[in-house]
């Protein structure tokens, strides 16, 4: 479904702006302009070209800039993105941005809400009513609105619900399941078993042709949690058998620890209330499991208070230092979408394009350690399978879209999600500078498509990946590098890289205090897992003929943990705060120099420590840091400036301080 944007109306030609001065501002290309958004006459200051001085084409959101529509509280998201101009500008991503958080902010859907919630309860009879909470976020429906966004289920009015046809599916779908497990039989058979229930133009008894319970649409309560922005980002994406790194952030709205109202009522012409009573059962048990999409990544599951019953094979209590995982960007001020400095000019980059005014929101997020997992699951399956193996397992554990859409076997929560502030610092201006942490419990299950002759194959793969990535690496914002601070340095944030922290007091979490034991038992680990892999997939797997996935050269390597990859345990003296590892990295050693203005400058070498900017490429270096040791993975390791980078590792520090953990061999 896709908006049809009104016709804008006829207006006098708007005055020619004024030609721009000032000679060291590039002007950004020409966009819809707010109009008087800066009114501010000042003296140009030649001394910083970041500062525009003139009059800036502000983008605006609306399709009538000089007319912006000033909905009412109470009108749906929907009248926010009617109006919204069409993105056809360098400003695309913040005009969806602002418009999105101008939808979530500003409407108030309680009042139409009440009225929704209580005409259920009146049509169904209060006795047949239930509530039901999202313990996280869930997005049933998948419209699109303007310029694709993604939009959650809404009915005439733009209220988000959940469709009666949903909850039929729901309770249908999960009757039918359970015939199937109590009884043995097919799915078409087990069809025929639910037919009394939900009706069946094919079945033989003409009274069973219509179900026997009416389901009503489910509307949030009113002040429980309604639309919040999301993000997905597809950072990793096959092309045949090549991997290509291309992080496309998408946001879109979903509902967020939302609690619903559903309603239920036999059919007329029915009496028999255990037919109600039964569909109801078989309904909160689809609701928990799960309904909408994304359900294998956290989302879309429906809890009755006191009605939990998870499932789990695993779980793990766990502590996150750093930068965080994040889950959308959000603007300072939504109405004033870009920065400016203290004279109240606005700021441009190097393009002369004006600099959004954002802030990152952390959030514990399940998708986060989901993504990590199929990240080291894919690297080391590229080490001992072909690509086409690794992608058809990868595609069955975790789920995929292309080329066929299947979802995965495993289901990953995130229980007690919370984010924290603590370990204050003075920074450089003399104030306390936290360090970011979050924490929560990491919970995996299996889906329904989970093969019970497999399950217990899973469970022993996942259990040692688990391990593996929380010594190998952090987890969401600056993974690949552990915390570290940046205090005495100039530029922000003060506190860098991710550290993640298991806590648990069995056996299997507990490290050896020095490096040639934890050598000896990270091999131990990864032998199981090539073990658990082949009793999962029964392909042909030998760790000690690894494979080479794609080219290697000083500028070019694959992440997999293949023939050309090392991974090393090490110690040694902290520098400037940061561990062994990491400050052998940033050593001046290992940096390049560039001649700026007539000086020699040095910089990190892009092809140890990655790029940003007009070109993005990531580090072929992780380091974990471990307290008494650090783990470092290096890709493409057969070619410096990386293999350089592991030979001063060596030199660095004394014999029983570096140990080489991979290959195995």
């Amino acid at each position: 479904m896709v908006f049809d944007r009104p016709n804008q109306p006829n207006r006098p030609n708007r005055p020619q702006q004024p030609a721009n001065t000032n000679p060291n501002t590039e002007r950004p290309r020409r966009v819809i302009t707010v109009g008087n958004s800066n009114s501010t006459n000042s003296t140009p200051n030649n001394s910083n070209p970041n500062i525009r001085n003139t009059h800036p084409d502000v983008p605006s959101p609306w399709l009538d800039a000089e007319n912006e529509p000033t909905p009412d509280a109470s009108a749906s998201f929907v009248e926010y993105l009617r109006w919204m101009r069409a993105s056809d500008s360098q400003y695309k991503d913040a005009t969806k941005l602002q418009v999105l958080q101008m939808a979530e902010e500003k409407a108030n859907y309680s009042k139409r809400l009440a009225q929704l919630t209580k005409r259920t309860e009146l049509i169904a009879g209060k006795d047949n009513t239930f509530q039901v909470k999202s313990s996280w976020r869930i997005r049933v429906g998948g419209h699109r609105g303007p310029e694709s966004i993604l939009l959650p289920a809404f009915d005439a009015l733009g209220m988000p619900y959940i469709p009666s046809s949903t909850l039929r599916g729901v309770a249908r779908n999960q009757a039918i399941l359970e015939i199937i497990a109590q009884e043995g039989i097919s799915w078409k058979e087990a069809e025929k078993k639910v037919a009394p229930y939900f009706g069946s133009l094919e079945a033989k008894d003409k009274s069973d042709s219509a179900g026997k319970v009416i389901f009503l649409d489910a509307y949030p309560l009113p002040n429980s949690g309604t639309l919040a922005m999301d993000m997905a980002n597809n950072i990793w994406k096959w092309e045949g058998n090549s991997l290509k790194y291309n992080p496309n952030p998408n946001p879109f709205l979903t509902l967020k620890e939302t609690t619903f109202l559903i309603g239920l009522r036999l059919a007329s012409g029915c009496q028999d209330t255990q037919i109600l009573e039964k569909v109801k059962q078989w309904l909160i048990i689809g609701l928990q499991s799960g309904i909408g999409s994304q359900i294998n990544t956290g989302y879309g599951e429906l809890i009755r208070a006191g009605k939990i019953n998870r499932e789990e094979f695993f779980r793990i209590e766990f502590i996150l230092k750093g930068q965080l995982i994040h889950g959308r960007q959000k603007f300072h001020n939504v109405n004033q979408p870009y920065q400016k400095d203290y004279q109240g000019h606005y700021k441009t980059d190097r393009q002369g394009n004006l600099k959004t005014d954002t802030l990152v929101e952390a959030e514990v997020r399940s998708v986060a350690f989901k993504s990590m997992l199929r990240y080291w699951f894919r690297a080391f399956c590229l080490g001992v399978l072909d690509a086409t193996s690794t992608q058809e397992w990868e595609a069955k554990l975790f789920g995929a879209i292309n080329p066929n859409k299947q979802r995965g076997w495993v289901r990953f929560a995130i229980l007690e999600g919370k984010v924290t502030q603590k370990e204050p610092r003075p920074n450089r201006e003399g104030k306390n500078d936290r360090c970011g942490e979050q924490q929560g419990i990491l919970t995996l299950s299996y889906s329904t498509e989970a093969p019970e002759t497999q399950q217990q194959n899973i469970q022993e793969l996942f259990e040692i990946l688990i391990w593996m990535m929380f010594h190998l690496g952090g987890i969401g914002q600056g993974a690949r590098r552990p915390y570290y601070s940046r205090q005495n340095r100039s530029a922000a944030p003060w506190w860098r890289g991710s550290t993640l922290i298991p806590e648990s007091d069995d056996q299997f979490w507990e490290l050896p205090e020095n490096v040639k034991e934890f050598q000896q038992l990270f091999q131990k680990r990864l032998k199981n897992f090539y073990t658990a892999l082949f009793n999962l997939t029964k392909k042909n797997i030998n760790y000690r003929e690894l494979k080479k996935c794609g080219l290697v050269s000083s500028e070019e390597w694959a992440e997999a943990i293949d023939i050309n990859c090392q991974i090393i345990v090490c110690s040694g003296a902290e520098d400037f705060e940061k561990p062994y590892a990491l400050a052998i990295l940033h050593s001046d050693d290992l940096k390049l120099e560039t001649n700026k203005h007539g000086e020699t400058q040095l910089n990190y070498n892009g092809n140890l420590c990655g790029t940003v900017g007009r070109v993005v490429k990531p580090s072929p270096i992780w380091i974990a840091d471990l307290e008494d040791y650090q783990v470092v993975t290096v890709f493409g390791a057969s070619h410096d400036p990386r293999k350089e980078y592991i030979e001063k590792l060596k030199a660095s520090t004394d014999k029983a301080s570096f140990s080489r953990i991979f290959p195995l061999n």
